[in-house]
């Protein structure tokens, strides 16, 4: 290739770049940063490197399913460790423009759908490694949302991130308590979902911020063992056997 047809494609690459801004995921497409003014920093490459070991280096013959892609950050990476298929899903199309643009230019093929959590179930199928990352607390039903990766689409593995705020530590909870313990809701580490009714750093679709002992209560319900907890809001789960008192979700 050419001097000028380098300087020409990056030209085009910086264009396409600029005409589907903005973007939330900061990519490398062409040597061009898709958001480096991020006020994370460079996310979401820098949280990736926090937890990227708790995965396995080579996903030849895995199946992959990221719920709430965005740009497709990690179905990416999930592509660059051989994974053998990627369902990437999101329920903006905004993002999935975003996502189809860097896949193209990376030379791999993502199966993009434009969907919710809550419609997983139109996949009929069920993966190796199902992605969560920053999805929960954007949700109006959160347990739902597990319940429904657990129910129709976690074959093996969850990767799951959340946003948490309030307490790290984890409560001595009883599996029963009379009617008359209302002070068990005064401990400071009980498991907490936060509701924001407007507005929590300036986003409207912040609705359940969980702490640390509401995620974990909230994995294991659902039916996921967690193996390991690499960073603060991050878990790696297995797909285990749900507690017996829980129904399944409905079809959606």
């Amino acid at each position: 290739m050419t001097v000028a047809a380098r300087v020409e494609e990056t030209h085009e690459i910086r264009r396409r770049i600029e005409e589907l801004a903005p973007w939330f995921h900061n990519l490398r497409i062409g040597g061009i940063e898709t958001a480096p003014e991020h006020f994370l920093g460079d996310y979401p490459a820098c949280k990736w490197e926090t937890f990227a070991d708790v995965l396995p280096k080579d996903m030849t013959g895995k199946t992959v399913l990221d719920i709430g892609c965005n740009a497709g950050f990690y179905s990416l990476e999930m592509k660059r460790r051989n994974a053998a298929h990627v369902v990437s899903i999101d329920h903006d199309p905004h993002y999935l423009r975003q996502a189809a643009f860097a896949a193209e230019q990376e030379g791999v093929e993502l199966e993009l759908h434009q969907m919710s959590v809550y419609d997983v179930p139109k996949l009929k199928r069920k993966f190796d490694l199902v992605i969560f990352t920053g999805v929960l607390y954007h949700l109006r039903h959160p347990l739902l949302a597990l319940d429904m990766i657990y129910e129709y689409v976690a074959g093996d593995m969850l990767l799951f991130q959340s946003m948490q705020r309030g307490s790290d530590d984890i409560a001595a909870i009883e599996p029963d308590y009379s009617f008359e313990s209302e002070e068990v809701f005064d401990e400071y580490a009980y498991p907490k979902l936060h509701f924001v009714e407007e507005r929590y750093s300036g986003d409207p679709t912040n609705w359940f911020i969980p702490n640390r002992a509401a995620v974990e209560a909230m994995l294991r319900s659902a039916g996921f063992a967690i193996e390991a907890h690499p960073e603060r809001e991050v878990y790696l789960c297995r797909r285990a056997k749900r507690p017996e008192s829980v129904e399944p979700p409905p079809c959606g």
